[in-house]
């Protein structure tokens, strides 16, 4: 296993937005490093409770020894965030007081080369599961998917200008097998002069193939509603993004448990019977501050946005219900 470094982005930002009870019980989905967790399990008391959710292996390992001061207080579970229901069910838990994502790549699964997640090394498998135990890698995926499929993934994940021509040549060039393979596949796809601009050309394709084979946005679009109606009272979704597709994901489902009302628009009072849920504690995301911006550049296009539970029983005009 390679050395572990872990860079918890908006670390502060996320504790604050968090506003932790020290006998509450939290919920990191996307444990990682437990960077964000091992600062949410300091601020527990007795009473308090964390439960740390990671379908990676490797992350439950390396979160243990962080995690170790504070073990009275701390479950691990490997699993998928998307099973976040049955995992508190198992344990006994109805509700919490805070639940986490951390989306994306963690530090430690982009600096172990032997992932695959990575376009900065040219010899690793093309691998990129999240979980391990299963059995479809990227280059499973990059050597049955049809051109069509792949086109389409590449565009849509990846937001890719030359998604077409990539995966035209990824189908010529079968079979793919390392991180080397198919960034010769990209550089050869995209005009030169193309290649100049915003970075490296790779970094779209591997982030398009990444959340197809780990159904990422699926996975985040079918588990929001759940977590909020997990809150108790008072109690916070915050969730971190890393691309546009995330962000308008979770901009989407907040906005829609907070205006849930679908009567129309000259109706002076809401009869669909459809009652917000919450609101967002900011109108727009949090960003990361300049320094950490300066430290860890990881973080520069990461959103925080967050969901405060909040129920009521009073009938309300629409205008106030809904936007």
């Amino acid at each position: 296993m390679s050395e572990f470094r872990h860079y918890p982005v908006m670390l502060g930002e996320t504790i604050e937005a968090l506003d932790i009870r020290p006998d509450g019980i939290y919920v990191d989905g996307t444990l990682g490093g437990a960077g964000h967790s091992s600062e949410i399990a300091a601020r527990l008391t007795e009473g308090g409770r964390l439960i740390g959710i990671d379908q990676d292996m490797d992350a439950i390992r390396a979160s243990e020894q962080r995690l170790e001061p504070y073990k009275d207080r701390v479950t691990l579970v490997h699993d998928n965030y998307s099973d976040i229901c049955s995992v508190l069910s198992g344990l006994g838990i109805e509700k919490v007081d805070g639940i986490l994502l951390d989306l994306g790549v963690s530090s430690y699964q982009l600096d172990s080369p032997e992932r695959g997640f990575s376009y900065r090394t040219d010899d690793a498998a093309l691998d990129m599961r999240m979980d391990r135990d299963s059995d479809f890698t990227a280059a499973d995926l990059l050597n049955t998917y049809s051109e069509k499929d792949l086109a389409r993934i590449i565009k849509d994940y990846g937001e890719e200008k030359f998604a077409r021509e990539i995966a035209r040549r990824i189908v010529a060039e079968r079979p793919l097998m390392t991180t080397g393979d198919l960034n010769r596949v990209i550089r050869e796809s995209i005009p030169e002069k193309f290649r100049r601009r915003g970075g490296n050309p790779s970094k779209r394709t591997f982030q398009a193939i990444r959340i197809e084979l780990n159904s990422e946005l699926t996975v985040l679009s079918d588990t929001i509603d759940q977590m909020i109606d997990l809150l108790n009272e008072d109690g916070r979704l915050a969730i971190i993004t890393f691309h546009s597709l995330e962000d308008r994901i979770v901009k989407s489902h907040f906005r829609k448990e907070e205006y849930p009302c679908t009567c129309p628009p000259d109706f002076p009072v809401c009869v669909c019977g459809k009652r917000s849920k919450g609101y967002e504690l900011t109108r727009k995301p949090i960003l990361p501050g300049e320094a950490e911006l300066e430290e860890n550049k990881r973080s520069k296009s990461a959103k925080l946005r967050v969901f405060v539970r909040k129920t009521s029983d009073t009938s309300q005009p629409v205008d106030h219900i809904r936007h």
